[in-house]
């Protein structure tokens, strides 16, 4: 009935915890740093697209006002002019305003397009660093305790399983 895994051992409890302390020291120097400067960086690479894409919007207001402006021009000479040039004119401002919309989309469409780039490659950032810092902890971790036999398996299913995701 003498178990010597169930009896507490305070020897290996303290030298446990000196070992947990100084993984998590390490830890916190070598690996949440580098982790917070990329995404601080992917931040600033987000906030950067953000402010482009309000200058993009601001540039289509005044592309906006351009257009309204060259519109009241062009009713005020088409008052004058027989009704040949009134249909110039108004083909004219349609013609602006299209490509007003045109170009205003596509900037914002390019973008939109660059912000969900950069947070779709941040996130996957991430999560291939969580895995690798998982992997690492537990192997660690319960690296003693297993057999090579049982160690190997471990390895194998968490490469499969890493890989799997990386496919999706």
């Amino acid at each position: 009935m003498n178990n010597p895994l169930v009896q507490p051992d305070p020897g290996l409890f303290i030298w446990t915890i000196v070992t947990f302390l100084v993984l998590l020291g390490l830890l916190a120097k070598f690996a949440w740093r580098p982790l917070l400067a990329a995404l601080e960086s992917r931040q600033e690479s987000i906030r950067k697209s953000l402010d482009d894409a309000q200058r993009a919007r601001q540039e289509l207001e005044k592309v906006t006002e351009e257009s309204a402006r060259l519109v009241a021009e062009a009713r005020v000479e088409a008052d004058g002019i027989v009704s040949r040039s009134r249909a110039d004119a108004e083909r004219l401002k349609e013609e602006i305003r299209q490509q007003a919309r045109t170009e205003a989309a596509t900037i914002l469409r390019n973008a939109e397009r660059q912000i969900e780039l950069e947070t779709g490659r941040a996130i996957e950032q991430i999560r291939a660093e969580a895995v690798d810092l998982s992997v690492t902890i537990a192997s660690k971790l319960i690296g003693r305790n297993l057999t090579r036999e049982d160690n190997q398996r471990l390895i194998d299913e968490a490469l499969s399983q890493v890989e799997a995701r990386q496919k999706r």
